[in-house]
């Protein structure tokens, strides 16, 4: 078979699941990461796709809300899967692995108690602080790498800061967007290439209306009728669908849909989202964790499914809807510009996110300071893999506990 034939054959849904369950057992280090086990595993040695349309594909997925590593993957398993169901296998490989064990360590919690468990636990809030704040780091250097996209992410943190409610963050991102419409049209790009993927314009419309059906529905019919679950559903489709920019971006989104209302005590909170740097694969399977922890109904295994459906459904009805539009969508400078514009605002909501909840509930003393510090150097200087530093400053806040 030539290397062309190769790189469109199509094979199994089964083929798909069995590829991408060996990824998301190995692929540590966050989407970006993520996208370089993809580019090895399916470009490079199993030849699924060619190398510029693979380029095309993470563009897409990078454009829209929602996980992009994770919407690589189903559309990957889309293409080698000859459609929906290749698609499917491909994200549920992917995500079950990291989802099973936060899982466990959810419904294992309450077992964990005493100064020893206390002291793991803190040290899991210090690690939240420094992932983010690496984030932070990271994300505003690639992403507001210019006084009108620093502009825009500034006037970002201010708004979260001063309003501190999600109405302000989905505000700051629309505003952001058309900040990037006025002040980044200057430099947009040409593209070349194409993506083509077995998903018909029908299919792709019929997404998009489940996608906005999605977003507006579950809220009018919790506020009419107080149901829980709905309302449960509702607060983690809503997170997955304004996460522009990055996993850890959905730090402070789930923070107000989960926290602020008491489904999930704080604690809880930055203790999980700690241990979730420690596993493979998605970030979003934090959702799993969260969901067993919440304080009601649904809550256990229950909660744990909805949660982990809802947070990455929007992301995957707005990439498979996306798709057969894309070709047309990307070349028009005032999408570029807008989505400029919008990923700075995120930089800016990341940023408020940093002091609130994370730093607030996790930095109480000058030692978990130092702790926190040691953390962000290891990741950013020696470029330590996050599971090593999970392990690290796990161990650091037991020693800080017991002295």
């Amino acid at each position: 078979m030539s290397d062309i034939e190769k790189t469109n054959a199509t094979g199994s849904p089964f083929e798909v699941f069995c590829v991408f369950l060996k990824l998301g057992l190995t692929s540590f280090g966050g989407p970006i990461a993520h996208l370089g086990y993809f580019h090895n595993e399916l470009v490079l040695r199993r030849r699924w796709i060619d190398e510029a349309t693979y380029v095309q594909l993470v563009a897409l997925c990078q454009f829209l809300p929602g996980p992009a590593s994770s919407q690589v993957g189903f559309s990957l398993g889309l293409l080698r899967g000859n459609g929906l169901l290749g698609g499917l296998a491909a994200w549920a490989a992917f995500t079950l692995p990291s989802a099973l064990i936060l899982l466990a360590f959810a419904l294992g919690a309450n077992a964990f108690t005493g100064p020893v468990a206390e002291g793991f636990i803190h040290g899991l809030k210090l690690v939240a602080v420094a992932v983010v704040a690496q984030a932070v780091w990271g994300m505003a250097q690639s992403l507001t790498p210019d006084g009108p996209r620093a502009a825009i992410a500034l006037c970002a943190l201010f708004l979260v800061v001063l309003v501190g409610n999600s109405f302000a963050q989905i505000a700051a991102i629309a505003l952001g967007a058309v900040g990037g419409l006025w002040l980044c049209r200057g430099d947009s790009k040409t593209v070349q290439g194409a993506l083509r993927f077995p998903v018909s314009r029908r299919g792709g419309a019929i997404s998009l209306a489940l996608f906005m059906g999605f977003l507006i529905a579950p809220p009018v019919i919790a506020a009419a009728t107080g149901d829980v679950t709905v309302g449960f559903f509702d607060a983690f489709f809503r997170s997955g669908a304004l996460v522009f920019g990055g996993g850890h971006v959905v730090l402070p989104l789930l923070q107000n849909a989960v926290v602020a209302p008491g489904l999930v005590h704080n604690q809880d909170f930055l203790a999980g989202y700690g241990l979730a740097q420690a596993v493979p694969g998605p970030l979003f399977t934090f959702a799993a964790y969260l969901g067993a922890v919440a304080v009601q109904w649904p809550n256990g295994f229950a909660g744990a499914l909805l949660a982990l459906v809802a947070i990455f459904l929007p992301g995957l009805l707005l990439v498979y809807g996306t798709l057969p539009y894309w070709d047309e969508l990307r070349s028009k400078p005032g999408a570029q510009a807008a989505m400029k514009g919008a990923n700075a605002a995120v930089v800016g909501i990341l940023a408020a996110a940093l002091y609130s909840p994370v730093w607030t509930s996790a930095v109480l003393s000058p030692r978990d300071f130092a702790i926190a510090t040691a953390g962000f150097l290891l990741l950013t200087v020696w470029k330590l893999p996050s599971w090593s530093v999970v392990g690290l400053l796990a161990l650091a806040g037991v020693a800080s506990s017991t002295m």
